[in-house]
């Protein structure tokens, strides 16, 4: 399934400080928002409570973009960026060229050998791609990117690849702020995807460790594509196999050029920084980046679910799952509020699903509910861990009978804050975390507004025991579920 929605989180003592109010919650960021006029929208949170800044690169760009032949493409994407540009990452630029140039010309007559069957060319061009690559690998500085950062003291080092998002995370000094402003500015025009080949080798390898093998990469891959008919949450952002092995470095290029740049990307900071002095630098380093291309508008959607889906996947290896998910509406959508009460309410060791299948019943060792707002379309998913001996008919009842319950008898009162205050206290601890609350800002703003994080607490705290009657109503339909069992054989 999609990556579950992260928990929104702040220390009790910051409450005066970032809440407004005393009945209502609101978050109170003070946040500067400005977008270049190449349309790169830069979001600055300055908290000095440490001598540091995190940094979030987001590009909009992931596997709801790509085009059937083309899944995987944002991910590696991803890893090639690590590989350097035309000033990092090599020693002898103009050889570099040369040494790329010879490369893909190989590779585009293995591809003809390939389609024509001849394995024996195959092999002999491959041998001498190897070869080429070999030498060209002579005048790599390896790794340079990486470890600029790590000698400037650089902590939270990554990357990642979501349905909607490729995005390049780092903490650092405060005092390092330009060199992140001249790495990244750099490898948002500069960028050289080489040892594009083995690197989709890399990703291959990967998905088949992550996916292909465990069962529950199966599983879930299998799950998600019935949970969307025609949305392209139904692509997995790592690939289809059979398109990981067909990618070109040309078409890696091309999307790079024309979308990895300011128009679709979002530069987060948060931290030990001075507005003023860090929109400087920002316009001085982005500001003469051409803006890119925009993606054409995402107009499919999925048609009206015709009937309760269901999937059963038995293997030797299987771990005893039972997942059932309801698709739900987009961010900013009000219903969503009165679902993260309602996943309260079952979710957690004190939560009412715990309760029954682990504490009374004993069919289960673990149980959760996931309220996953995103972008389009969202997910309220159910999963248990059962035993090896339990009924998977008596869990699955037990989760309707607890469902039903939600849509025929209203929240208690007591139930209904401790839900809240659990929320509010979890909201709370995160907020301290400049590294959490710079992806929070991040995210919501690939959403449609940042501020939507920041209003949380305060559209929450408008929620009543009716409105979470209401929309488990609307939403725990059995005629729009989709069930999936993982099981031994």
């Amino acid at each position: 399934m999609k990556k579950l929605f992260a928990r929104i989180a702040m220390s009790c003592a910051l409450v005066p400080a970032l809440l407004t109010g005393t009945s209502r919650a609101a978050v109170n960021l003070p946040v500067h928002k400005e977008v270049l006029d190449n349309g790169l929208t830069v979001l600055l949170y300055p908290n000095k409570q440490a001598p540091t800044v995190s940094f979030r690169l987001f590009y909009v760009t992931g596997s709801v973009h790509e085009v059937p032949g083309k899944s995987g493409l944002a991910h590696i994407l991803e890893h090639e960026l690590f590989k350097g540009t035309k000033k990092v990452g090599i020693s002898d630029s103009v050889a570099d060229v040369r040494f790329m140039a010879t490369q893909d010309s190989l590779q585009a007559l293995i591809r003809s050998a390939r389609l024509a069957d001849d394995t024996a060319r195959v092999k002999e061009l491959t041998v001498e791609h190897d070869s080429v690559l070999n030498e060209h690998r002579k005048i790599f500085i390896k790794d340079e990117l990486w470890g600029a950062y790590q000698a400037a003291g650089g902590t939270g080092l990554n990357a990642f690849t979501s349905d909607l998002v490729t995005a390049y995370t780092v903490t650092l000094p405060k005092n390092k702020t330009e060199l992140f402003m001249w790495l990244e500015s750099d490898r948002m025009q500069n960028a050289v995807l080489r040892e594009f080949y083995s690197e989709r080798s890399v990703v291959r390898e990967e998905r088949r460790m992550r996916y292909d093998d465990r069962p529950t990469g199966r599983f879930y891959e299998t799950l998600n594509s019935m949970i969307y008919e025609a949305f392209p949450y139904r692509v997995p952002t790592i690939g289809w196999p059979s398109d990981i092995e067909n990618l070109t470095r040309e078409q890696a290029e091309e999307h790079y050029r024309k979308y990895y740049k300011p128009r679709n990307a979002i530069l987060v900071m948060a931290g030990d920084l001075d507005t003023l002095e860090t929109m400087k630098l920002v316009k001085k380093y982005f500001a003469p980046i051409p803006a890119g291309e925009a993606f054409p508008p995402l107009t499919v959607r999925d048609p009206e679910q015709a009937g309760e889906k269901r999937l059963t996947v038995k293997r030797k290896d299987a771990p005893n799952l039972y997942t059932l998910v309801f698709k739900t509406p987009a961010v900013g959508d009000s219903t969503l509020y009165a679902l993260d009460i309602a996943e309260g309410v079952l979710n957690g060791r004190s939560g009412r699903l715990y309760k029954r299948l682990v504490e009374e019943e004993k069919i289960a060792v673990g149980v959760s509910a996931s309220n996953s707002p995103n972008k389009y379309i969202s997910e309220f998913s159910v999963r248990v861990n059962l035993r090896p001996d339990a009924n998977r008919e008596k869990v699955e009842k037990i989760v309707w009978e607890e469902l039903e319950k939600l849509k025929s008898q209203q929240v208690s009162e007591r139930e209904f804050q401790k839900v809240k205050n659990r929320a509010y206290a979890g909201l709370v601890r995160s907020l301290t975390d400049m590294e959490n609350v710079a992806t929070m800002l991040g995210w919501y703003e690939v959403y449609g507004d940042y501020r939507i994080f920041l209003n949380w607490a305060d559209n929450l705290d408008k929620v009543n025991v009716a409105d979470v009657q209401n929309v488990a109503k609307k939403t725990f339909v059995r005629e729009k579920s989709i069930a999936g069992f993982l099981v031994k054989e």
